[in-house]
């Protein structure tokens, strides 16, 4: 059995997901307009909306339920560095625009591989608003607006994926799959954590690391996407009672050596969905 007749199978976990997702497709055409103002704080509360319509409200619970959390998540975010990338005059030009372009192919390379492996049970993608209804206008003509917003998303995508191992856990070659995009969302995350560090200002602080609890510079309502991560005892273990170079390790460094994942539901309650309604 080669690896895409392997794919094949996965549509199959789920007998009824077709019924159960296609009054649900009817359910996102419809969703809440966003004309309430929030702040830039409010910008990494994107997501869940979407999701927990085509999964009744709940967390995925299977291999199919899975892979459509992370294309909804790939769906968004390859748009997201798409829009950027074609929007004159936004990123500097040379490296800054380069890594954003190469972030951007990444995105669409897994959008692409996540649609061959589910086939026809692939979530359709939504159509995005990242102003959310003209809330946050400068997202794609404020440099530092749209790196904020970046920062939210791949955060949290990280922290998303490493979230969902344990149900992959029974096949071996969606979970692998699925290590190497953490892995290079995890690398996407690092670096735009450096480009914000280099604007300054109150990402001036930033490390291409977390450390403790809400790090980002962003403010305290982002604090979900960051809980759990001054965590510094791992597998009953507590990191900062260990020797390190001089004297016992730190609590910072406790925490930057270990990253903490994110339940499904962590991930619903703290995202929104910028999406037009038709």
């Amino acid at each position: 059995m080669n690896l895409f007749q392997i794919f094949d199978t996965i549509a199959t976990v789920e007998p009824e997901f077709n019924e159960r997702i296609s009054p649900r497709r009817e359910a996102i055409r419809n969703m809440m307009s966003f004309g309430k103002k929030v702040s830039i704080a409010a910008i990494p509360f994107v997501l869940s909306d979407l999701i927990k319509r085509a999964y009744g409200q709940t967390a995925p619970t299977d291999v199919t339920g899975v892979l459509n959390y992370a294309l909804t998540l790939e769906y968004l975010e390859a748009e997201f560095y798409t829009l950027a990338a074609e929007k004159s005059g936004l990123i500097p030009s040379g490296r800054p625009l380069q890594a954003i372009k190469t972030i951007r192919d990444h995105e669409v390379a897994h959008v692409g591989f996540l649609k061959e492996v589910l086939g026809n049970a692939a979530v359709t993608k939504p159509t995005f608003d990242f102003t959310a209804g003209g809330t946050f206008s400068s997202v794609f003509s404020d440099y530092d607006t749209f790196l904020a917003l970046a920062q939210a998303f791949e955060d949290t995508g990280v922290r998303a994926y490493k979230g969902q191992a344990g149900i992959l856990k029974g096949n071996q070659v969606v979970l692998t799959a699925a290590l190497q995009i953490h892995s290079a969302e995890a690398r996407h995350a690092s670096h735009i954590r450096q480009m914000r560090r280099a604007r300054g200002g109150a990402a001036e602080n930033q490390k291409p690391w977390i450390t403790g609890a809400n790090d980002s510079g962003i403010g305290s309502v982002v604090d979900p996407i960051y809980a759990g991560e001054d965590n510094k005892v791992q597998a009953g273990v507590d990191i900062t009672m260990l020797s390190g170079v001089s004297g016992k390790i730190s609590v910072n460094a406790a925490t930057q050596s270990f990253d903490e994942p994110l339940t499904a539901d962590s991930v619903l309650d703290i995202a929104g969905l910028f999406i037009v309604q038709d």
